[in-house]
């Protein structure tokens, strides 16, 4: 929780005094602008609160989305993105804030409902710091802004390595059976790792990379991120740790798609 606050803090440091024109910019994910970006992030953090704290409120969400699967998100965000910036950032301080808090209560062993399966609140904030530092990295391209990456990148890294069979399910495929490897380097110049030492296939690269990849915020050809076995070179061009169905992904060599 202390990073998923840092790094929406980071987040808010670059929008705080952006002029509405500036507000108004176009990200790389087409037809949003930066007021989408943060107003998507704020109805996904309302929308989190309420999975914590009103399971019957949820379930009336659920059934709402189940009228328009593909549209329901960003009507969302074009709700709030009509609003004034000022009250948009507002909002969005005071949700996440109280989304902080609810998960910190959830008790051990509690499983949270949400649009796909259940999760823990560990799960929840994993999730919630995945689309804040993505959406960021969208926000930052839209401002010219090179962000530094830092350690918190570890909670991208393991939910693109957990949601590995996802990409392979989203896509109608049948994941590999065997588990791969996973050696990504951090910003720190730490190794992290996942899966089993003497596996067949094997993903490498740094931590940016890696996180640009599972988000789709870049093309697999401009990132520092190779493999070892046919499964695993095979993975990197569907990977995707987001909700939702096949992602489009974006362009090479800085030419942007229109994932969200």
């Amino acid at each position: 929780m202390a990073d998923l606050s840092a790094e929406s803090d980071a987040l808010d440091d670059l929008v705080a005094d952006l002029s509405p024109e500036q507000w108004a910019s176009s990200t790389p994910a087409e037809g949003w602008t930066i007021a989408h970006q943060i107003g998507h992030l704020l109805w996904t953090d309302r929308v989190s609160l309420i999975a914590v704290t009103d399971g019957e409120g949820f379930q009336e969400l659920l059934t709402e989305a189940a009228k328009d699967p593909m549209g329901f998100v960003d009507a969302g965000a074009d709700e709030e993105a009509a609003r004034p910036p000022a009250d948009l950032l507002a909002d969005w301080r005071k949700t996440r804030a109280k989304l902080g808090g609810a998960l910190c209560g959830v008790p051990d062993g509690t499983k949270l409902p949400w649009f796909g399966p259940p999760m823990s609140a560990a799960s929840m904030a994993t999730a919630r710091m995945m689309e804040t530092w993505a959406h960021g990295l969208d926000v930052a391209d839209a401002l010219g802004v090179v962000r530094e990456p830092t350690d918190r990148l570890r909670h991208v890294v393991h939910i693109g390595v957990r949601t590995r069979d996802f990409a392979y399910m989203v896509n109608g495929r049948q994941a590999p059976a065997e588990p791969f490897r996973y050696e990504i380097t951090a910003p720190s110049g730490e190794l992290w790792t996942w899966g089993p030492e003497d596996a067949s296939d094997i993903v490498r690269g740094s931590a940016l990379d890696f996180c640009e990849l599972v988000t789709q915020r870049r093309h697999p050809a401009d990132l520092d991120v190779t493999t070892v076995g046919d499964d695993a070179a095979d993975w990197v061009t569907i990977a995707q740790c987001f909700a939702g169905p096949p992602g489009s992904g974006r362009e090479p060599s800085g030419k942007q798609g229109d994932d969200q």
